[in-house]
């Protein structure tokens, strides 16, 4: 163990000092990776913007028929013009998403209990690596809960799931789990987010929090931001437009895109602000546009 006698306190996160070791690749982290590994994070991260917008529609592993997502077939088609990633399990994306549809997919490779037993946290790793080749994933998404009950298993899951995909070139999205119990301050962000980097995954996802431009600069790779529960559309505009200008790298927008009264017009404005830089202000106005005038915005 580090020998903590004379250990700094204070810390300096330096959040105006940009990522120093990305002198010829634009993913932060990713300097000293294969071709290969950057070619997949080049088809989820926007090369123009440098960000992503990735919809996730993988709750049905856990939660059944979440509302919203009773039929993927018809949704999913719909709402993927204006998303950079497909984040869902196998079992979705194969079924209810045609291969004509060139979005990125990152697939859910981690299952465990579902909201029935009401305890999510001893998942395991549920999908072989050979099944993502198969489906030309771009990244594996593994969930992983840090000072929790089940936090050894899921770091076992997330290291062989790095390990995997480090053979083969496939990248490894770190999902930070917040269960009930769990606490959700700076502190615990901060600590998660670094974890799951240092174990060596070329992305997090991760949800926003006081201070979160401190967690994005101690954190070594992209960070997304997860959406969580459904709020209002122009709070959700907000939150996106506020982490991004924080540093984070994306959103993964789930039940604030498809269970909003109008998903399409939804993520249509979350991509204004992720990819084109408009203000929650702004994206709120082009939103409300969209929808009073559905006829001039096909």
């Amino acid at each position: 163990m580090a020998d903590l006698e004379g250990l700094k306190v204070a810390k300096d996160y330096h959040v105006n000092v940009p990522f120093a070791n990305q002198n010829g690749f634009f993913v932060k982290g990713a300097n000293s990776l294969d071709w290969g590994m950057k070619k997949h994070l080049t088809n989820i991260f926007n090369p123009k913007s440098g960000n992503t917008v990735m919809l996730a529609f993988d709750h049905g592993y856990f939660m059944g028929s979440t509302a919203g997502l009773e039929r993927l077939d018809l949704l999913v088609p719909k709402l993927a013009p204006y998303v950079d990633v497909l984040m869902g399990t196998r079992g979705a994306i194969r079924t209810c998403v045609a291969p004509e549809i060139t979005k990125s997919v990152v697939l859910r490779v981690s299952a465990g209990s579902s909201m029935i037993q009401d305890d999510l946290s001893h998942e395991v790793v549920a999908m072989d690596i050979d099944d993502c080749i198969r489906m030309n994933a771009d990244a594996m998404a593994v969930q992983t809960f840090i000072g929790a009950d089940g936090q050894l298993e899921s770091l076992d899951n997330l290291n062989k799931v790095i390990n995997a995909g480090f053979r083969y070139s496939i990248p490894t999205l770190g999902v930070v789990a917040v269960g009930k119990q769990m606490e959700r301050t700076p502190r615990f962000f901060k600590l998660a987010t670094r974890i799951v980097a240092e174990m060596g995954v070329q992305m997090v996802k991760t949800y926003d929090c006081e201070d979160f431009d401190e967690v994005v600069a101690a954190c070594p790779v992209p960070i997304v931001v997860a959406g969580g529960k459904k709020i209002p559309e122009k709070d959700a505009l907000h939150l996106a437009y506020d982490v991004i200008s924080k540093g984070a790298h994306g959103v993964d927008m789930g039940r604030n895109i498809f269970q909003s009264a109008h998903p399409v017009e939804m993520a249509k404005s979350i991509h204004k602000i992720v990819h084109e830089g408009m203000t929650d202000a702004e994206a709120y106005e082009y939103y409300e546009d969209l929808v009073a005038h559905p006829e001039e915005n096909q």
